[in-house]
């Protein structure tokens, strides 16, 4: 013992490995410290509920569904069609009038005016023409559409007045077999899910081609052209489709204004409405 009582005490001498790490580590974060943060901003909040992803455009990648067409001699006689304009022009579809040599758009019970049918011929669209009109339906071909909104189909299903509603799917390519040639590479269709029909209609819904998709605001977003009844589903233009057809013939449709919202609770009132009003009708093929 030194002089005043201390031990000679010496700091203890730390591994070699430990003073390297340190060093390392503080490097380091001196180094991330510095670092540029450019971290993508927190994800948003899932959509409310009744507002789906957007429908996005049609792609080679959309999957296939077969539809069978009939042959000619047993095509469609009878559909739906649809004012575009007061002067008397109307939209259906294709398949239920192609080939027909008389048109008749039927006005009330055993009565109709003749129609000139004018087929475009890239799409499932047919335009058709009368002396004097009825009021049109407007169009909501540029909103976005929404996987699970609503559409109504208001027409004459079976032959007889009656609607459906659905729900959006998504987008599909229909085959068609049979007659169709020209879709031997497919059509971009829209699916809707059934979710309701008129009260007592069982079955398919043949007849029910040519009748508008409208939205929950009434405006048309598509064209019903084929369903699936055990698929449940309904397949419709898709809106840019129905956009150029309409583009090609010159025909500029009614722009959206404001109307009846159409629901679950009231479709088949409004669609009644626009029945009997001749803004929607039935078409039918005299003469094949």
């Amino acid at each position: 013992m030194k002089p005043g009582g201390w031990h000679d005490w010496h700091f203890p001498r730390l591994p070699d490995w430990l003073i390297y790490g340190a060093v390392v580590l503080a490097m380091l974060t001196a180094a991330l410290a510095r670092r540029e943060r450019a971290d993508a901003p927190e994800a948003p909040p899932p959509p409310p509920a009744g507002e789906g992803a957007l429908l996005g455009p049609a792609s080679p990648f959309d999957p296939a569904i077969m539809v069978k067409a009939p042959a000619l001699a047993n095509a469609p006689t009878v559909g739906t069609a649809f004012s575009v304009g007061e002067q008397g022009v109307w939209v259906s579809a294709r398949h239920v009038l192609e080939g027909c040599k008389q048109v008749a758009l039927l006005v009330g019970p055993g009565r109709g005016v003749a129609a000139k049918v004018r087929i475009d011929p890239t799409s499932e669209v047919a335009i058709l023409s009368t002396v004097g009109g009825s009021p049109p339906l407007p169009f909501g071909m540029n909103q976005p559409l929404r996987v699970g909104e609503r559409a109504f189909h208001p027409g004459f299903p079976q032959g007889r007045p009656g609607e459906a509603a659905s729900r959006l799917l998504g987008r599909e390519t229909m085959l068609t077999g049979g007659r169709d040639s020209r879709a031997a590479g497919g059509m971009p269709v829209v699916a809707w899910a059934e979710s309701g029909r008129t009260d007592n209609m069982r079955g398919g819904l043949s007849g029910l081609s040519g009748a508008p998709a409208l939205d929950s605001a009434g405006r048309v977003v598509g064209v019903t052209v084929a369903e699936a009844p055990r698929r449940g589903r309904i397949y419709t233009i898709p809106p840019e489709v129905l956009r150029a057809a309409l583009d090609k013939a010159g025909i500029k449709p009614a722009p959206p204004t404001p109307g009846e919202a159409i629901t679950v609770e009231n479709y088949g009132r409004v669609a009644d409405s626009l029945r009997r009003e001749l803004r929607v009708a039935q078409v039918m093929c005299m003469q094949s």
